[in-house]
């Protein structure tokens, strides 16, 4: 039953010509971790690690399905106001960070949309490969431990 909901939902989702395919995926994520019976907060617990600007290393927490950004945000290592959006189409970089190499292979690779805005913020215009968009980046119970850092702001984010 929990499937040919997820194939309906999918093909509705599809036909919405106005969603950007970020969006269409969110709403179908959602949508699918919705259906499935509620599981304790506790198991969807994912503990990170990330290097603040004054190079400490610090524990965050983060819910399995949330993004990065989320995570990042709640403990105060990225300003909630400057990336209000979760949107690839409305997005400014704000919310760059750099994974360890370890942790890279892990992720699925960044889309066309998030190698395009990361260029487009890059000062030399050159994509380092360890820069993701935290809004981009969803966890998992497999990304458990992993570190990231947030860079120091960019001269246009600095008010």
């Amino acid at each position: 039953m929990a499937i040919s909901t997820l194939q309906r939902l999918s093909s509705q989702i599809n036909r919405l010509p106005s969603l950007s395919p970020f969006t269409k995926s969110v709403v179908f994520r959602s949508s699918a971790t919705s259906s499935r019976p509620s599981a304790k907060v506790s198991d969807r617990i994912v503990k990170l690690f990330a290097i603040d600007l004054d190079g400490k290393k610090r524990e965050i927490l983060g819910l399995s399905g949330h993004t990065l950004l989320k995570a990042l945000t709640n403990c105060g290592l990225i300003d909630p106001a400057s990336h209000r959006l979760e949107d690839i189409d409305a997005c400014s970089a704000e919310c760059e960070v750099s994974i360890a190499q370890e942790w890279l292979a892990r992720l699925p690779p960044r889309s066309y949309d998030e190698e395009y805005v990361l260029k487009r913020n890059s000062r030399a215009r050159v994509l380092n490969k360890h820069s993701r968009l935290g809004c981009q980046v969803v966890l998992t119970q497999e990304l458990q431990g992993m570190v990231v850092a947030v860079p120091e702001p960019k001269p246009w984010d600095i008010p």
